[in-house]
């Protein structure tokens, strides 16, 4: 149940700029090679090395080479430019060698894995898809330096090396005390006043076997930075650092990525400075757009226009280049041309188009990713001058006092020697003065209010907030060696004290609440970093808190982490609820940090359960193995969620997420509801009779390809791929099944009968072909079956399409019929020369086998070559044969019921006596198992299709991503989200009733770009003068009939129910049968419920949901609440 992304359907805002000269090729660059020892190896420091340090070698399985074909990197061409602030301005075009390093240390591992190769698909399969091939291989060359092991430290680091750099540094002598506790989830109590770096090396050095995991007690130094050629140096606690604007000035002029990250209780700050000349290899990491054109004007800006079905997505300042023009061939492969958007279906191009030939049809406009150029200021400028984004713009006041307070904190600690005191009003003033002077001095108004709250927390350390700040600053260091993403430029200042639960004078922040002083003070308790934020108080009321995790994938992991070191379920009263069916697989542990290679294929929740307790013995949790669903209603009944004090999902679907989301609704508990989708990630609170719910609004559906398209008139590889997808179903599985269910059940064909439309000819003849026509006797049938699948799948096919509908073929308007979106195809001719042909039978033939029990073959060139022998029959085109046009047409053609060949198939199946003994298994399409052909068989077919139709080919991952429905992933956007669903659990736990303090939150970590909103509150509706929201209803005790309940809502409430429905099942209606309604009017609702239903009513129900039509005293239809009907104690029993 990896979390998945419930996104809105809003679009992120991208960086934007104009981009400038020439183009250059990304994907062509070579990472410089150097020595194998290149890299920290330094005898002073400790190591836990890999079993083998060469990320083309994985300890446990031998990695999958990338395959032949288009890459899936959207890496593309590239151009230097925009001169937006802190951009240099246009230059020559950039040497894509230098572009590559980025300040990068590459190496041999490096130098191998710059096209793609090594890497191991299966661990990291997600994360590529986010990243692509070269980041990735970029980053294999890279090694960072991480100072200061606290919470937030191991936030970083643990997200850095599930990443998959080459080496990770710890650099600590600090040694761990009780404060660490509260958020380090890899130090113990038996580790206090032990090296922290030291203490939580092992854990780490186990989350990723390609990556080397060292630490050093050694001061952080210029000698040491440069002398283990370090490509990232991160600074997490600048208290520890006092050397800290020395280094940051060494980073800059050195080449060396610099990053300053701080979290001081709710507040918190990131500072980035790549370099003086960095490079942005694709500003946003979007797929570049790709559309179809129908016309181009020849004038001095030339306007393109795009097919009126297709809206080119395209924004001022982009680069395309156009392919496929017939006419103004110029275009073709031209240096990529800037534009200028002046509609959703056409745009401007910056180029004369006055002296080229005239357009006559076709072409694809393709975007091309630019490169851009950043000039980073070095940390001592920018503290006096800092350039930053908005995390909160709900808080843009709140920016620059933030800034001045972590320098006042430095200057407080100079003169006093310690923290302010937690709460305590003499260091509050103190604090103040001292921050107001640097506001004087720098000429910027303070927020006195937000200066004096961080003199009362900044003492603390909170979880979420190190796991929120931990996952950007981990994906600032990918980009910082990657170039992928558009980089933090340059500070970042984000706190989140409305989680606070007490009250604050508005001007001087001043206590307004009466605190105990004392209550914040440390006391010898893991949990002492946080009490010293919230108070031993709010420390027992989040003990005793139920929590119900429902997921426990990557955002699940991550939640329970963050609860363990909160202290959440640690009371006597509090316990932690997990729930996961799924088991572990390998590639979950790239961004599950709580699984280990050993725990693969065991359950995921037990798993992860057992890894909190041991970051946290003294919480309590509970695990299930269990889906939730009406099929699990009976163990989480009324009695499990009464007692529960939220929910907070982490779910890969969206049916699962409104089903919990009415659970939840019905015994109004709060949700916590978030989701990823590569970089992007949003969360949503769900509170009672305050918020509205998930399900009040969705994402509207995904579009889904017509009929005609898929089966004669693809244009775009991902409609070859759903045909691959579709002809796997339908062949290995669908088929398979009716025949298997035709095999073992004497009522299946009587019930096949009775099926609505066409469904009984297409099902028939299914099985007529599995039990009969295609039925093979051994693995030479299944090669000839699947050598005559390609003969009428890649040639018969399309040489019928092309005798209807002729090359040269016009419409009625006597434009030609080949023309976009469609394209005109070829016939293939089969060969063991070509790869796709092989692969198309070696894959099918044994897939075939595996479905009839027959031993496989995997000798490709064996299977090629029997592929080849087999006899195929001439096809000779025939005359009458109708080809659906349109969506309209598909749909008719497929409702065609031929009565007469069904009553012949039937006739046929029934007088077959030759089935016995026979076995058809079903093959469920598995993405992942790289073994089990079935990837090589959609890739196959895809391709070979592509090829008929010209389309451009994919590789094997691309082709996974499409074909297997992937969602990408990466553990820093699923650390971001988590930390963000954890500071409004807080809100909650602190008896927050102020739905302004509440937030949804919408992140992309690629741009980056924050937002949050407040919640939507819940709807309000009315009857006669009632106001209700989605949270309320009608309660109804006590035995009643139907007749009695109907009276009961028009005395009571002066509402006439016309329908009364539970369920799917129509209780009454207006419109009913008179006796019939006489008839149940007399009986009692269980009664009726169980009659109408035909099925029992299960004993662990209490109560009965109705939905009800209404009519109100003017006679005019209402609409109302939904009615809880508790079931009498006298029809428990009986129900």
């Amino acid at each position: 149940m990896a979390g998945c992304i419930g996104l809105s359907p809003c679009r992120m805002p991208t960086i934007g700029g104009e981009v400038h000269q020439a183009e250059a090729n990304i994907s062509a660059f070579e990472l410089p090679t150097s020595s194998p020892s290149s890299g920290p190896a330094s005898a002073s420091m400790s190591t836990v090395e890999p079993s083998l340090l060469n990320p083309a070698s994985p300890p446990s399985k031998k990695p999958r080479l990338s395959a032949a074909g288009g890459s899936c990197s959207n890496s593309a061409s590239s151009v230097v430019g925009d001169n937006s602030p802190g951009t240099l301005p246009s230059a020559a075009p950039v040497e894509m060698n230098n572009v590559a390093t980025n300040g990068s240390s590459a190496n041999n591992n490096g130098a191998a894995m710059a096209n793609g190769a090594g890497i191991d698909e299966n661990l990291y399969s997600r994360q590529l898809y986010v990243l692509g091939k070269e980041a990735m291989a970029r980053m294999a060359a890279s090694n960072i330096l991480i100072s200061g092991l606290g919470g937030l430290g191991v936030e970083v680091a643990k997200n850095v090396i599930l990443s998959g750099v080459k080496s990770v540094t710890l650099q600590d002598a600090t040694t761990t005390t009780w404060d660490d506790l509260s958020s380090q989830f890899y130090l113990r109590k038996a580790d206090i006043g032990k090296n922290r770096a030291e203490q939580c090396l092992k854990h780490l050095s186990e989350l990723n076997p390609y990556v080397s995991v060292l630490t050093s007690k050694e001061p952080l130094t210029p000698e040491l930075i440069g002398k283990e050629k370090y490509s990232t140096v991160v600074v997490t606690e600048s208290s520890g650092v006092s050397n800290l604007l020395e280094i940051g000035n060494w980073c800059h002029d050195n080449g060396v990525s610099f990053i300053l990250a701080e979290t001081k209780g709710l507040f918190s700050r990131i500072f980035c400075d790549f370099g003086p000349d960095f490079s942005v290899l694709d500003v946003n990491g979007e797929n570049p757009v790709t559309t179809l054109i129908a016309g181009v004007t020849k004038e001095e800006q030339g306007v393109v226009t795009c097919l009126d079905e297709s809206r080119h997505g395209l924004e001022d300042g982009d680069f395309v280049k156009f392919s496929e023009v017939q006419g103004m061939t110029e275009l073709n492969d031209h240096a990529p041309i800037q534009i200028e958007v002046t509609g959703p279906y056409t745009f401007k191009l910056k180029f004369d188009t006055r002296g080229m030939t005239d357009y006559i049809r076709g072409g694809v406009v393709t975007q091309v990713k630019m490169v851009k150029k950043l000039s980073f200021k070095r940390l001592e400028e920018s503290i006096a001058a800092p350039e930053y984004i908005i995390a909160d713009w709900g808080k843009l006041d709140h920016t620059e006092t933030i800034n001045i307070a972590f320098q006042a904190l430095d200057a407080f600690v100079n003169q006093y020697s310690r923290r302010p005191r937690p709460y305590n009003a003499e260091d509050a003033d103190n604090f103040v003065k001292i921050a107001t002077d640097l506001a004087n001095r720098m000429e910027v108004t303070l927020n006195v209010k937000v200066a004096r709250i961080f003199s009362f927390i900044c003492s603390g350390q909170v979880c979420p907030m190190n796991g929120f700040v931990g996952g950007v600053v981990a994906q600032e260091v990918m980009k910082s060696v990657s170039g992928k993403f558009h980089p933090l430029f340059q500070w970042m200042f984000f706190d989140s004290i409305e989680c606070l639960p007490f009250e604050f004078d508005g001007e001087t922040g001043a206590l307004t609440s009466t605190l105990d002083e004392t209550d914040f003070q440390g006391s010898g308790s893991r949990y002492d970093g946080q009490i010293a934020v919230f108070g031993k108080k709010f420390q027992q009321s989040l003990g005793d808190e139920k929590w119900f995790v429902v997921g426990a994938g990557a955002i699940g992991c991550e939640l329970l982490k963050n609860f363990a070191m909160m202290g959440l379920g640690g009371g006597d009263k509090g316990k932690i609820f997990v729930t996961d069916m799924d088991l572990i697989e390998r590639s979950n542990l790239n961004r599950q940090f709580l699984f280990r290679p050993k725990d693969v294929g065991q359950a995921k929740s037990v798993c992860a359960a057992q890894a909190v307790l041991e970051m946290n013995p003294g919480i309590t949790i509970e695990h299930h193995v269990n889906r939730v669903g009406p099929e699990t209603e009976a163990t989480y009944n009324d009695d499990f969620f009464e007692n529960l004090s939220g929910v907070a999902n982490a779910l890969d679907n969206v049916d699962a997420r409104i089903y919990m989301d009415r659970r939840c609704v019905y015994y109004r508990k709060p949700l916590l509801e978030s989701g990823t989708l590569g970089t992007k990630g949003n969360t949503q609170v769900v509170n009672p009779n305050m918020t509205e719910s998930y399900s009040s609004s969705q994402d509207p559906p995904e579009k889904s390809i017509p009929i005609c398209t898929l089966k004669n008139f693809p244009n775009a590889i991902e409609h070859t791929l759903q045909w691959a997808r579709d002809l796997f179903e339908g062949i290995f599985k669908q088929s398979a099944e009716n025949a298997a269910q035709f095999l073992s059940d004497p009522r299946y064909l009587e019930r096949t009968l009775k099926l609505p439309g066409s469904q009984p000819l297409e099902i028939l003849e299914s099985v007529k072909k599995c039990l009969m026509d295609d039925r093979p006797k051994d693995f030479q049938g299944c090669v000839t079956w699947a050598r005559l699948l390609w003969e009428d799948s890649f040639n018969n096919t399309i040489q019928q399409l092309l005798f209807n509908f002729p090359p040269d073929q016009t419409t009625s308007t006597g434009q030609p019929f080949w023309s976009a979106p469609k394209r005109c195809p070829k016939a293939m001719t089969f060969s063991t020369e070509d790869d796709l042909c092989v692969d198309f039978v070696f894959a099918g033939a044994n897939l075939r086998a595996e479905m009839y029990g027959i031993p496989q073959v995997r000798d490709r060139t064996l299977v090629g070559n029997m592929g080849a022998a087999v006899h195929v029959p001439v096809f000779q085109p025939r005359t009458g044969v109708r080809i659906a046009l349109t969506e309209a047409e598909a749909q008719s053609q497929s409702g065609t019921l031929d009565s007469d060949r069904l009553e012949e198939l039937k006739t046929t199946l029934e007088n077959r006596v030759d089935f016995q003994g026979l076995k058809i298994t079903p093959i469920e399409f598995e993405k992942d198992d790289d073994s089990n052909l079935h990837m090589d068989f959609i890739v196959a077919a895809s391709n070979a299709r592509a090829t008929n139709y010209s389309i451009e080919l994919a590789d094997r991952l691309k082709s996974k991503l499409i074909a297997g429905k992937i969602i990408p992933a990466i553990a820093t956007t699923t650390s971001v989200v988590s930390g963000l669903v954890c500071l409004e659990l807080i809100k909650r736990v602190g008896g927050e009733t102020n739905i302004e303090k509440y937030k949804n939150g919408f992140v992309n970590l690629a741009l980056p770009f924050f937002g949050f909103s407040e919640p939507v509150a819940a709807p309000r509706l009315t009857y006669h003068d009632t106001q209700f929201t989605l949270w309320d209803r009608f309660e109804v005790q006590g035995e009643m009939t139907l007749k009695e309940f109907l009276d009961h809502f028009k005395d009571r409430y002066n509402l006439e129910i016309t329908m009364l429905s539970q369920g799917v099942c129509m209780l009454y209606s207006f419109f009913m049968q008179k006796e019939k309604r006489e008839e149940r009017l007399k009986s009692p609702l269980v009664q009726v419920v169980r009659e109408v239903s035909r099925r029992p009513i299960e004993p662990h129900v209490k109560a009965l949901v109705f939905e009800l039509c209404c009519n109100d005293r003017d006679g005019e239809d209402v609409e109302v609440p939904y009615v809880r009907y508790e079931i009498p104690p006298s029809q428990l029993n009986n129900a």
